[in-house]
């Protein structure tokens, strides 16, 4: 995963829209079952990571991530 792609990371808890910009401008979406999805492009397989090591840090609970090509 060298090219940009389109994700989407689930996570236990609910997040404010503020954290956008430090999980590198991924849209936060709040679901009524307490989950929040982080989603949208990121330039490569560094930049997944970066987040991932960032929800670590948060010590969020990750439940899942799906990824997409950006191409269609």
């Amino acid at each position: 995963m060298d090219e940009p792609c389109i994700v989407e990371i689930r996570v236990t808890g609910h997040l404010a829209d503020r954290w956008s910009d430090w999980f590198e401008g991924l849209a936060i979406r709040n679901e009524p079952n307490g989950d929040t999805i982080l989603g949208g492009p990121l330039a490569d397989q560094a930049a997944l990571l970066g987040v991932l090591n960032k929800i670590h840090a948060l010590n969020l609970t990750l439940i899942s991530v799906n990824r997409s090509s950006s191409e269609k």
